[in-house]
């Protein structure tokens, strides 16, 4: 089972790594993706591999280009929101008191609000642009973190370690970030793979239903310029064929990695290892 485990992990990165590399590089050769090349809704051909859109852009160049935006917007809602929740989580855990209360209170609001109406509203009444999306995500995706990182800093707390720091007075936040967090590294990982995932389906939602900068060039605008051109109907399946693809694949990697680390995770939180500061202490 560990093998497969490994073996699924593996593909994960390589698909990524290859979706990874079109971003980085991709975007240089192939020139501005915006740019009008040819009759609209040409099928894929030897000039455009896969075709024109409705406006007459080459669908290769902008699949290449949008997994720029799209893939850099997940990564960061993923750091943010698992970065954000895992502070908030461990300084609720370690202070305890009004502190624990409050930010447990905040949390279960959160939680309760219904994400996708939420994400749709705010999204609708903030200016257009990647900025507006990662604020959206990032609000609303922090609080489940929180918690499942508040729970196991809690069985943490009354270790030796955690309690030689906070007798020689260390600050609960260093306390956090240098006792807490990396003795659940495991955990954290799992949570940046899976909030990366969220992340992605959330920004193309958003996009699809117009909610996004549609004069950028993203996975998302994609799918909505092929709604919006009727591509579904008109037979024109390389408009939004290839993006979907695109996008399954990296769900699907996302997905192999989220099993792998979840394994990682239970290990890291179920045996922690001391820090230097209990090595000192003892």
């Amino acid at each position: 089972m560990s093998t497969g485990m490994r073996g699924g992990e593996r593909l994960g990165w390589g698909i990524l790594g290859l979706f990874g590399l079109m971003a980085l590089i991709g975007p240089a050769l192939l020139g501005d993706p915006s740019a009008f090349v040819d009759r609209p809704l040409l099928p894929p051909s030897a000039a455009h591999w896969l075709g024109t859109n409705g406006q007459g852009q080459d669908v290769w160049a902008q699949l290449v280009c949008g997994a720029r935006a799209t893939l850099s917007l997940g990564l960061g809602v993923g750091l943010g929101v698992v970065g954000l929740g895992a502070f908030l989580g461990g300084l609720s855990a370690l202070r305890g008191g009004l502190l624990d209360q409050a930010l447990s209170l905040l949390t279960n609001i959160a939680l309760v609000l219904p994400g996708l109406p939420l994400m749709v509203v705010l999204a609708a009444y903030l200016p257009p642009g990647p900025f507006t999306i990662f604020a959206v995500l990032l609000a609303t995706g922090w609080p489940w973190h929180a918690r499942v990182i508040r729970a196991q800093a809690l069985s943490l707390r009354d270790r030796d370690f955690v309690l030689a720091a906070r007798g020689l007075g260390e600050p609960l936040w260093r306390i956090v970030l240098v006792e807490i967090l990396p003795n659940m590294r495991g955990v954290l990982r799992s949570g940046v793979v899976g909030a990366a995932l969220f992340a992605i389906g959330a920004e193309v939602g958003l996009e699809f239903l117009g909610l996004g900068d549609l004069g950028a060039v993203t996975w998302g605008t994609m799918l909505y310029w092929a709604s919006n051109d009727s591509a579904l109907l008109t037979g024109a399946w390389w408009t939004f064929g290839p993006v979907g693809l695109a996008i399954a694949l990296v769900g699907f990697a996302l997905t192999l990695l989220t099993t792998g680390q979840e394994g990682g995770g239970r290990a890291s939180a179920a045996a922690p290892q001391p820090t230097p500061v209990e090595a000192a202490d003892v």
